[in-house]
């Protein structure tokens, strides 16, 4: 949600964005299931999700550059929002974090889809961030080898 905030916004009132992590009243007002008070997330834990929120923001041109070279029939700015900020946190996480956990990263952009988005969405994420993973994955099993030979 902040990522598609700050999106939204053009990466301006990022205290306001990061507040709105805190209203889960609101969220549940809306309707938005994943706002279950019992899951009682930590302001550390909001914390972290903004975090990585403005880590992706700061790297759209990267992750836009790369979803429009694999997904040539569908440019970035036809996706819906939603993807749009679904594809670029799953992108952020997969290539700009250390110690990333790339399939991890795959399959919750996919619940994701499935919860916030259309019908359609869940296998478009899944097909346009298998390419990234692929990629993502041979680069790794390249630098295994490469240190290996050293």
């Amino acid at each position: 949600m902040a990522l598609y905030q700050l999106d939204a916004r053009a990466g301006l009132d990022t205290e306001l964005i990061r507040s709105s992590l805190d209203d889960t009243d609101t969220f549940l007002s809306e309707g938005l299931s994943f706002a279950d008070p019992s899951s009682k997330l930590s302001e550390k834990d909001r914390d972290n999700a903004f975090e990585s929120a403005k880590g992706a923001y700061a790297n759209i041109e990267v992750a836009d550059a790369e979803f429009n070279e694999l997904s040539a029939d569908w440019a970035v700015h036809r996706m819906p929002a939603v993807d749009r900020a679904i594809l670029r946190l799953a992108h952020y996480e997969m290539t700009m974090i250390a110690d990333p956990k790339p399939k991890a990263s795959v399959n919750e952009a996919i619940e994701l889809a499935k919860q916030f988005s259309t019908a359609e969405s869940p296998g478009f994420v899944n097909g346009l961030l298998d390419k990234v993973l692929k990629r993502v994955l041979a680069q790794a099993d390249k630098a295994a080898a490469e240190s290996a030979e050293l």
